[in-house]
């Protein structure tokens, strides 16, 4: 089990596509680099925002080994491998773990409506991933699974499995429930973060967490706020958060994860911004509020390929 922990931004990376919606891998390399350059933590993939409901198996797999070929060490990788099958939940996280993956992050198993597991089920699930791998585990707890964690049970999972090291909670009301799971936890969580765009950050970061795991849109900027705050510079941290919040709030109200590709293909990182049917493309009134808002603040996502 690694013994590293792990903390600061680590953004989620979008998968990018042509306009005929076929991978993009040269674009899908360019939009790597650049997170690395905004000098990020780690980097996230094969996450929601990373359109994994709509990837083939095969897909997965071949992003899966071309990004940690390319990245080659330069930051820690954390492979999403969110199953409702147990089996191949396990046989997922185990490909990601060969393949060089630092962590890997599951949802709870859940399929619709209505096919989600019971607490005990829920408890079995982690539990047999965690057998099959030797590298740390991040519970997503997110309003998409419509499964409901408490902090107890989730306290529970990072208390008697070990590799559930790490927690990402995006559920409303994460700040409070972050507090509670760190008073109840303690030190099993290796990594308590938050998500959904950082729409929350300072008040989770107030509530201790040590992590964030954005979009990719401005991780350079949310590697500041974070530095600050953990360096004990509130104030410093909470004035440039306020400055870039509304283009955060225009994001997660408005754009969703189609944000990050139309100002990455707009900064020239990407040659398309395509998402696969059937999300939608942005619609242009709100895709040039976007631009304007980002042309205002200047960041690195419109500059680094200049």
């Amino acid at each position: 089990m690694l013994t590293q922990k792990y903390s600061g931004v680590f953004p989620i990376a979008p998968t990018t596509f042509d306009d005929g919606g076929n991978l993009d891998l040269e674009s899908q390399m360019r939009a790597i680099d650049f997170m690395i350059d905004a000098q990020v933590n780690g980097i996230c993939i094969l996450a929601n925002f990373s359109e994994q409901m709509a990837l083939t198996d095969d897909e997965r797999e071949r992003l899966t080994t071309t990004i940690l070929d390319h990245v080659a060490g330069r930051v820690p990788v954390i492979v999403t491998t969110s199953h409702y099958s147990t089996r191949i939940a396990a046989e997922r996280s185990r490909r990601a773990q060969a393949a060089g993956a630092a962590m890997v992050m599951l949802m709870p198993p859940y399929h619709g409506a209505t096919m989600r597991a019971d607490e005990s089920g829920n408890f079995e699930f982690f539990r047999r991933v965690a057998d099959a791998i030797d590298i740390p585990i991040m519970i997503q707890d997110a309003p998409i699974s419509g499964v409901q964690l408490s902090p107890a049970f989730l306290a529970k999972l990072a208390i008697e499995i070990e590799p559930v090291q790490y927690l990402k909670v995006e559920m409303p009301g994460a700040a409070s429930k972050l507090r509670e799971l760190i008073r109840l936890a303690g030190p099993a969580i290796s990594g308590p973060f938050d998500g959904e765009e950082s729409i929350t950050l300072i008040p989770d970061l107030d509530a201790g967490a040590t992590g964030t795991m954005p979009s990719a849109m401005i991780p350079e900027v949310l590697r500041r706020v974070v530095d600050f705050y953990l360096t004990g510079q509130r104030d410093a941290a909470v004035e440039i958060y306020e400055r870039y919040l509304p283009l955060i709030n225009f994001e997660n109200r408005q754009c969703g994860l189609r944000a990050t590709k139309v100002l990455m293909k707009e900064g020239g990182i990407i040659r398309s911004d395509a998402t696969r049917h059937p999300t939608p493309p942005l619609a242009p009134p709100l895709r040039q509020g976007l631009i304007e808002l980002a042309r205002k603040r200047d960041p690195l996502i419109l500059r680094w390929a200049r």
